[in-house]
């Protein structure tokens, strides 16, 4: 019996040194995914913000192409109109990220007079 209890106390240990490896593999699994969603979220912010700014350049000079088409003002329409999207983009980038307050609302305004 002495040497079933020695056989059983030995794979108890073993037991318990593969359940803590596989614990500390777990936490720097768990470690990695936490990261990789910082990371994944990092670059939806990034592309949120670069179709948002190229976008707003876009509309501009698709806007611009089409005054310059029907009034007959090429090239100053698309210039003019492609510089108002650009800043229309920077400041929906800035926006975006917190540097600028956004638009306050009618709303809003009659809502802070009560």
């Amino acid at each position: 019996m002495d040497e079933d209890e020695k056989d059983l106390e030995r794979r108890r240990s073993e037991l318990g040194a593969k359940l803590a490896e596989r614990q500390a593999q777990k936490s720097r699994d768990m470690a990695k995914e936490k990261q990789g969603e910082v990371s994944r979220k990092g670059y939806a912010e990034a592309m949120k913000l670069a179709s948002e700014f190229f976008s707003a350049v876009f509309v501009g000079g698709v806007l611009g192409y089409m005054l310059d088409r029907f009034a007959g003002t090429s090239p100053w329409g698309l210039v003019v109109l492609l510089l108002l999207g650009f800043c229309a983009g920077v400041l929906n980038v800035l926006r975006s990220v917190g540097a600028v307050a956004p638009v306050a609302s009618s709303n809003r305004r009659d809502e802070d007079n009560k």
